[in-house]
């Protein structure tokens, strides 16, 4: 055993593992030198709206000659957040028991500067959707995935269509110096759904389609109309017709509902005229002027960080909860129409009382709809709106994009500890109850980041805009290195827990800084039909493998290059050895992996020894004893 004070995650200090559903109880246990006169030990617990407590641990045992065991069982009183540190009093004096990385303990007599452990304790019913655990997804934006060839309503006059598909979009201000983002490719859902076997190919279980709905921008985060598919994508029976084919192939598909604005030009705020309807802008007497913030109408509103044409809107409107949570409302009426569940953009800036009302009104229509929300941070712990947010503790969110596993793949394949990636992992897994952890959106790549190809093999863009982003492009060098890179990091996405999610175009090789040069077309006929066969693979992987369902995620070692952890459920063990390095790594295997098959990647066993050459990954499976 290796020295330690106290180890959250190792299941010998906290018992159990990770967060607890309301009525259970944890084992804490801490082990103490005994030339260091330990006469007590007390756990401090306090939380956002919890009484702060103390309670004495016991001393148990002796650990050999040289250690001691104190331990104490504590059982949650309500749902909620509980921080929680040690205090120990020794022949020294106090010193208090904080978290270091991986969890343990680090003791200091400091003790203004700490860190607490969290304990996330959930509502005992608070259940997520089956249907996705085990799953691929895949975010398409679909003006720039694929192009069905039908007949298209007449173009607005402040709309351009491409000519070429495999054009750049435009990026350059108008002669106002604006960005209108008012170029169009012509994607559609009727191209998304002739690619389906394309997708099935991959292995995706779940589509995740940016907006759909009627709006004036490219991006369609400027909803015009929630009632109506944007004509250059379809109407509702073609989405209909993409929900029904793709069920048929086993894949859902699920909606983006950006419910904390509108576009101006939209039939609500009508800023532009667009719409026969009075919309908020023309009349304070609208049906719709409840909805928006104005300081003085009709010019001075609050818009969407800041900007005019997204007017932020009062979610907690009656007329406006009931428009979109109602049991006529939006998020009713497109479940209804097929659709899977709903990613909730910058749900971090929807109020707890929209949440809970659009979590039920979903579950009322489909009871295993997935309700997932873009939060950037730790979900379980983000403050919001002046107060600690709850989406995780079973009233809200089924899941969240996983910005913090992002970080941790991109970082280690750029030059990071694997500590430090193993640190993030299980500081998520901790902090997450299980049924969410099994759902994160584990993406390297979305909408509103860089491209991964070029993140991990172009030059970073520090404050550089996008005229100089319009002229990059990788090396052939240099796009060689980063697509071994990502292979390594499609490799991890696709083994930690959680539900890893291609962004389109991806595993074709696509490369691109920010928007919009990361919102490129599909390279259709110049795909890197490698690459997508490595990702086929994976998806393969995924769905033959019960540990990557929820299997549990035990770190192996930790050196600086070499990155290797176990998922382990109870009829499959699989290890996952990534070597971002330079030079070749031969990792001797303990008795109970001698003979173990080599699933995936291009590391194999030798004897006893795993082989790793440089830049490669291996998924080794257990042989079965």
């Amino acid at each position: 055993m290796r020295e330690s004070f106290f180890r959250s995650t190792e299941r010998c200090y906290r018992d159990p593992f990770g967060p607890l559903s309301l009525g259970e109880s944890v084992t804490l246990r801490v082990r103490t030198p005994r030339h260091w006169g330990v006469s007590r030990v007390t756990l401090q617990v306090s939380g956002d709206d919890i009484y702060e407590q103390t309670i004495d641990l016991l001393w148990k045992q002796m650990d050999g000659d040289t250690h001691e065991w104190w331990e104490c069982r504590f059982t949650p009183e309500k749902v909620g957040l509980y921080f929680y540190h040690f205090m120990m009093q020794t022949a020294e004096g106090p010193c208090r028991l904080s978290r270091g990385r991986g969890g343990d303990a680090v003791p200091t007599d400091n003790l203004q500067l700490f860190e607490n452990w969290q304990l996330t304790v959930y509502h005992p019913q608070f259940t997520t959707p089956d249907w996705l655990a085990g799953g691929v997804m895949y975010q398409i934006f679909p003006d720039r995935f694929a192009k069905a060839e039908t007949a298209l309503p007449p173009l607005p006059a402040d709309r351009t269509m491409h000519a070429d598909w495999n054009e750049s979009p435009h990026w350059r201000p108008d002669a106002l110096g604006k960005i209108r983002n008012d170029d169009f490719f012509g994607g559609n859902l009727a191209g998304i759904t002739d690619k389906l076997d394309y997708l099935v190919s991959l292995g995706v279980t779940c589509l995740y389609l940016n907006p759909i709905f009627e709006s004036h921008s490219n991006h369609r985060y400027d909803t015009a109309d929630y009632e109506r598919i944007d004509p250059l994508l379809g109407d509702e029976t073609a989405l209909r017709r993409l929900c029904d084919q793709a069920k048929k192939r086993g894949i859902r598909i699920l909606l983006d509902g950006v419910f904390s604005h509108t576009g101006s030009d939209s039939r609500y705020f009508n800023k532009n005229r667009r719409y026969a309807e009075t919309g908020a802008y023309q009349s304070p007497t609208s049906p719709y002027a409840s909805w928006y913030h104005f300081r003085r109408w009709p010019e001075d509103y609050g818009g969407w960080w800041g900007f005019d044409t997204l007017p932020e809107v009062n979610e907690t409107a009656p007329s406006y909860m009931d428009y979109i949570n109602g049991a006529d409302g939006i998020v009713r009426r497109w479940l209804r129409a097929g659709a899977s569940g709903w990613r909730l953009d910058v749900a971090d800036e929807l109020p707890d009382e929209f949440l809970d009302a659009l979590r039920r009104a979903a579950k009322a229509e489909k009871a295993d709809a997935l309700v997932l929300g873009e939060v950037w941070e730790d979900a379980s712990n983000k403050y919001s709106y002046g107060h600690r947010r709850r989406y995780l503790l079973g009233d809200q969110l089924d899941s969240v994009m996983n910005y913090p596993f992002r970080d941790a793949i991109l970082d280690f394949l750029r030059g990071g500890h694997s500590e430090d990636f193993h640190d993030r992992i299980l500081r998520i897994a901790e902090n997450y109850p299980p049924q969410v952890l099994r759902l994160l959106m584990n993406h390297i790549g979305t909408h509103d980041t860089e491209r991964a190809l070029t993140m991990l093999g172009g030059e970073p863009i520090g404050g550089r805009g996008r005229a100089w982003q319009a002229e990059q492009k990788l090396t052939p060098a240099a796009r060689e290195h980063a697509l071994r890179l990502l292979r390594l990091a499609a490799t991890l996405q696709y083994c930690i827990p959680g539900v890893p999610c291609v962004y389109y175009g991806d595993e074709a090789g696509a490369e691109g800084y920010r928007d919009p040069f990361n919102r490129g077309t599909y390279p259709w006929g110049q795909e890197d039909t490698s690459l997508i066969a490595y990702y086929q693979s994976l998806g393969n992987l995924r769905r033959h493998s019960s540990a990557l369902v929820d299997g549990f995620y035990l770190p192996w070692r930790m050196q600086a290059s070499l990155l290797m952890f176990e998922r382990r459920a109870e009829r499959e063990h699989l290890l996952c050895a990534v070597n971002r390095g330079d030079t070749a790594c031969r990792v001797p295997l303990p008795y109970n992996w001698h003979g173990a098959t080599c699933v995936h990647g291009e590391g194999y066993v030798e004897g006893h020894e795993l082989i790793l050459p440089p830049l490669t990954a291996a998924v080794l499976l257990q042989p079965q004893v």
